[in-house]
């Protein structure tokens, strides 16, 4: 349990490439959205959903986008204010591999800083990132920007710790914790992978 930190789970997006809610796609006969709720709960104290729309079918609770079609900026951003802890870990729904020793590992890398973040690839991976909840106002003044309002634009402005693939992989060698569901064609993968994470 990492106790000074709430999980913000982001299932707020349009799924535009998916052409469905793909928080609501079933895996193993429970949606990724539970998935991930579940995963969170069973490391962090308290579990946020952020969400476009109030949503009747959860019971864990939700914050509503502090600005609509501000994207997952949004949804962070209303997370870290509603969140009772310094730190949130914000985490995309449709991450179902996620490994717990992957995020304690993240968590352990905290200090002195304002944000851990992995990179993958050469591309930070800000939606499975720990944010400094004192860094909003930084996370506001972007999202009220009239240029870029992407989370990665909010990076350049903070101190992060910078998580290096290759230190990444000492946890998880295939970087399974960081497949996510964007497209049809990825679903074949996550099926593939699902009898490794039983």
């Amino acid at each position: 349990m990492i106790p000074d930190c709430t999980a913000l789970i982001l299932a707020g997006g349009l799924s535009t490439r998916m052409g469905q809610d793909k928080t609501r796609f079933e895996l193993d006969g429970k949606s990724l959205l539970q998935r991930a709720i579940e995963a969170m709960q069973s490391l962090f104290p308290s579990v946020l959903v952020s969400v476009r729309t109030l949503r009747e079918d959860l019971l864990v609770p939700q914050v509503e986008d502090e600005m609509p079609g501000g994207g997952p900026l949004a949804g962070v951003c209303s997370g870290l204010a509603h969140a009772q802890t310094p730190w949130v870990f914000a985490v995309a729904a449709d991450m179902p591999f996620l490994d717990a020793a992957m995020v304690a590992s993240l968590a352990a890398r905290r200090d002195e800083c304002q944000a851990v973040v992995p990179i993958i690839n050469g591309f930070p991976q800000p939606l499975t990132a720990f944010y400094r909840c004192a860094a909003r106002p930084v996370f506001q003044n972007v999202l009220s920007s009239s240029g870029r309002r992407g989370v990665r634009d909010v990076l350049e402005r903070l101190d992060v710790r910078w998580v290096a693939e290759a230190e990444l992989r000492e946890i998880d060698p295939g970087l399974h914790s960081f497949v996510d569901l964007d497209t049809p064609s990825d679903l074949a993968q996550i099926e593939r992978l699902l009898p490794r994470a039983k």
